[in-house]
Parts: structure tokens; sequence; C-alpha cells
């Protein structure tokens, strides 16, 4: 039974509606399995060359990041759902992949595209490179 194979989920977020979406199904796969859900925000670092405005910045989205976080731990919350959280810094793909291996994570609930400055036809490029690179089951939420 895949209620007994599910006790922890990756949920991806970036503030944006699908990565909520993607937290709505998570919690609801989460009710039905009796799982906890950890969410994970990863901050891409700029160029070098914006060096003497980087540091203001990854402060100001560190902030914005917790304030979606615990948003969305209210959320789960509300549904009797444990919600942790962790945001980093770096490449989203390489740290959802690398937490979903390192914390054996039984599902990886992503949206299909987030805030990218380009939104891909069909799929967004870190929901893309996620299903792709993963080892574990993937589930795109559009």
């Amino acid at each position: 039974m895949i209620q007994n194979k599910i006790k922890k989920i990756l949920v991806p977020m970036d503030g944006s509606k699908t990565s909520f979406a993607a937290l709505d199904s998570a919690i609801e796969i989460a009710r039905a399995c009796h799982a906890t859900i950890l969410g994970v925000h990863a901050i891409s670092f700029l160029p070098t060359g914006f060096m003497p405005s980087v540091v203001p910045y990854e402060i100001y989205q560190k902030k914005e990041a917790g304030k979606f976080m615990e948003n969305a731990k209210i959320r789960a919350a509300k549904k009797g759902i444990a919600f942790k959280y962790t945001i980093t810094f770096g490449s989203p793909v390489e740290h959802i992949i690398n937490i979903s291996k390192s914390k054996k994570f039984d599902l990886i609930v992503i949206g299909a595209h987030g805030k990218g400055r380009v939104k891909e036809l069909f799929l967004g490029s870190v929901s893309s490179a996620v299903l792709h690179k993963s080892r574990i089951p993937v589930m795109i939420v559009k």
C-alpha cells in the first residue's frame, strides 16, 4: 500500500502560486499517509560582478523566503500536518536532489513552474531537472 511507503515529502517552494498548489497536494498526501513535509527554498547566487550588492540582496531574499515558508507552515498546521523548512543558498536543483537523497525522502512534490524569469512552454527548468535527476518519485503540480 502506498500509505505505508510515503512518510517524508519534500516540497521545493519559491513563493509562487504553483509552489503553494504543490504544497496543498503534498498536504493531502501527507494526511492520507501520516507523512511529514519539508519545504526547501534555494536562493541562487548572483554573478560575482554584483558582489557589493549581494549581501543586502541575500538578506532580503532570506527574509522574503522566511515569510512565505512561515505561511506554508501555518497552511500545513491548519490541516494537522508537520511542516519544517530550510532556506539554502546555491543551485535549487542540486539542493533539492541532495536533500532528497541525504534525508531519505519518499516523494518530491513540486510546482510545474515557479517564479523564474523565463517560463518554459511546458515545464519549468527546475521542475524539469528535478524530474530527470531524482531517484525517487516526483509529482509535478500545475
